[in-house]
């Protein structure tokens, strides 16, 4: 079937993604809770002919379907997140939140929609030749559910030769699709410093070593790293996000102790290291110099999202196909934001896109009270999930 007919065969049934996207969104789950979402997903495939496993990564839900023929032996793996944030909503959507303090603030609500498109497209027509794995993961958000999934086994479980996923993304225009040839997402790391000083009466600062005046040298040097550590071309980022000390009540108290929390973002190991490794001289030197006890604890969260370049380029190419190059950006500047896509990519060769769903210049950008997806922009990712799948595995008489 020619590409654009891949699209236009996914738009007849356009209103009825989005009236399943809709109700996700009106039931939002936290990750590792999404009891009511996975159901809902694994019923679909299940009626769509799939061969559905629950229960992966917690969870997640997993769904097979061969093509017309199965004899190259290829897979491709296509995955969406289920997952919302703990945001209560704002704003008087029909579909709005029912569960207070909990909403999809970050689209997946549509990457479950956009997948069953997909998903609903595949089996109609089988016009593939090898399996195709349809991911729907749990817990991105914070919680490593790509991980959990991949420690259930899903790789040995269910091979892919392949991995894609994608992400809407308000800062591009609607249908528009971004992809880059290597990183996407930086690594996400945090930090906890807890600072021993020596507490005392604010009119005797000469009595104490005060934790608070410490805090703000630590924080000085800290933001030194980047600017002096790291070559110009390599971006990273080290954030203190937090600091705690004291009781604003007492205003003539010193207190004993101070803490930090932060994070720290990079696309290159090797700069990674190099800031983890500055980061702990940093604070022994503030320690030494102020008679302190410093102590710091370094979480490696999740690494940077990277993609291989022929993949980048393979998704590049399916979107020109699909909507012509004026809606495709190959080369989309890498965000410092992170996402746990990137373990799946770690173990499989894949790709990471961008679906331009707009709305960032009216103030509708991600994890915001009032965020909603653009239910315009279904059969666009849908068809991108379509065509990767049909061209990685043609059906070729023979």
């Amino acid at each position: 079937m020619h590409a654009k007919n891949v699209y236009e065969s996914i738009r007849l049934f356009h209103d009825e993604l989005t009236a399943i996207r809709q109700d996700i969104h009106a039931h939002p789950e936290l990750g590792f809770q999404e009891v009511r979402t996975s159901a809902l997903v694994a019923n679909a495939l299940t009626a769509l002919g799939y061969t559905v496993h629950r229960g992966v990564g917690k969870t997640g839900v997993v769904g097979l379907l061969d093509g017309k023929r199965v004899d190259t032996g290829l897979s491709i793996g296509l995955r969406a997140d289920m997952d919302a944030l703990p945001i209560h909503e704002q704003g008087a959507k029909a579909y709005a939140s029912t569960n207070p303090g909990v909403m999809h603030a970050c689209g997946h609500d549509g990457h479950t929609a956009v997948l069953l498109g997909a998903a609903r497209y595949l089996a109609e027509t089988r016009n593939f030749n090898g399996r195709v794995v349809l991911i729907f993961q749990p817990a991105e958000e914070g919680l490593g559910g790509a991980k959990a999934m991949l420690d259930d086994g899903l790789f040995e479980r269910f091979p892919c030769d392949a991995i894609y996923g994608l992400h809407n993304w308000p800062g591009l225009p609607p249908g528009v699709i971004g992809v880059n040839p290597g990183p996407m997402m930086a690594a996400a790391d945090h930090f906890e410093i807890h600072i021993e000083g020596r507490g005392g009466h604010g009119a005797h600062a000469y009595q104490t070593n005060d934790p608070v005046v410490i805090a703000a040298q630590l924080i000085t040097a800290l933001q030194t790293i980047v600017s002096r550590n790291v070559p110009a071309p390599d971006s990273a980022v080290v954030t203190v996000a937090a600091v705690t000390a004291g009781n604003l009540q007492a205003m003539n108290v010193i207190p004993k102790d101070a803490h930090m929390v932060g994070t720290v973002r990079t696309f290159n190991p090797i700069v990674q290291e190099q800031i983890v490794q500055r980061m702990q001289e940093v604070v022994d030197g503030i320690a030494a110099a102020f008679k302190a006890k410093i102590h710091m604890k370094y979480h490696r969260l999740f690494p940077a999202t990277v993609n291989t370049p022929e993949h980048a380029a393979f998704v590049a190419d399916v979107a020109t196909e699909l909507f012509g190059a004026d809606m495709v950006v190959p080369n989309l500047v890498p965000s410092m934001g992170s996402e746990d896509f990137s373990f799946m990519l770690q173990r499989r060769p894949g790709a990471y896109f961008r679906l331009g769903q707009g709305g960032a210049e009216s103030g509708c950008v991600l994890h915001n009270s009032a965020f909603d997806f653009n239910d315009a922009v279904i059969p666009a990712g849908s068809a991108m999930f379509c065509r990767l799948v049909e061209r990685s595995m043609p059906l070729v008489s023979g």
